[in-house]
This record gives structure tokens, sequence and C-alpha cells, in this order.
């Protein structure tokens, strides 16, 4: 009768955490969880979940199992599971999550595509299947 209610990004464990005062340039990839209160323009991978701060500040896209975002992000959120902007959040991009909360006061500009069980999520744009990115090719010259 009940469904067991899934964790929120707030119920994990970080397992990594970018400071405040810390600026990368890069692309980030993560086993678990990562908290992000500094300033990144990248990208970021993580196998759990990724939290943006109040001090965030990000240029990147984010494929996460859960995003919850309370700083300000520029770039496209592919969350498998939820997404969650706090009222101090802020999102300028394309979002492809199952769920999403968006809190009072929060901003976002950009597409939403709701994620479902039954069929597989498009390509966020730059995403190439990996048949070809390995170099499959078909009717191709030989």
């Amino acid at each position: 009768m009940f469904r067991r209610r899934s964790q929120t990004p707030r119920d994990r464990k970080i397992s990594t955490i970018i400071g405040k005062d810390t600026t990368i340039n890069g692309q980030i990839e993560v086993g678990g969880s990562i908290r992000i209160d500094g300033c990144l323009n990248g990208d970021v991978r993580a196998d759990g979940d990724v939290t943006v701060g109040d001090s965030g500040k990000l240029k990147a896209s984010i494929y996460a199992a859960n995003v919850a975002i309370s700083g300000e992000i520029e770039g496209d959120i592919y969350a498998g599971n939820r997404l969650e902007i706090a009222s101090t959040g802020k999102l300028c991009g394309n979002i492809k999550a199952a769920t999403i909360h968006i809190e009072d006061g929060a901003v976002f500009r950009g597409l939403c595509e709701m994620l479902t069980d039954l069929e597989p999520p498009k390509l966020l744009p730059g995403e190439v299947y990996d048949e070809v990115s390995q170099g499959s090719t078909a009717g191709g010259n030989e």
C-alpha cells in the first residue's frame, strides 16, 4: 500500500568535497557522491549524488543519480532519479530527470524532460552512443 520513499541527495553520505576556495577546470569523475562549494568549469560524472552548495558556481554538465542545487549552475543536468533546486539555487540549462523538485524562489531557465522506466532517455546535446564513439561504422567506404 505504501511505497518506500527513495533517498534524496541529503540522505546519502558524501565521499568527496570541493571546498569554497577551490577552482577546478576540467572533468570530475566520482565513484560515490560529491559536494561542490567552490567553482568548476567542466563536467561532473558521479555514480552517486552531486550536491552544489550555496557558494558553488559551475559552468558544467552534471550526470548523476541525484542532484541537489543550492548554488549556481550554467549547464545541462542528467539526474537518473531526482533533481532538487533549493530556493537559493539557479540553473540555466536543460534537465533530464525522473523526479524534479523546485522550491519557491529558485531560478530555472531551460527545457525539462521527465524520464520514465518505460522509455530510455534521449541523449543530451553532445552525447554519442558508445557504438558510434568506438568507431563502429555501417556502410562506410573501405
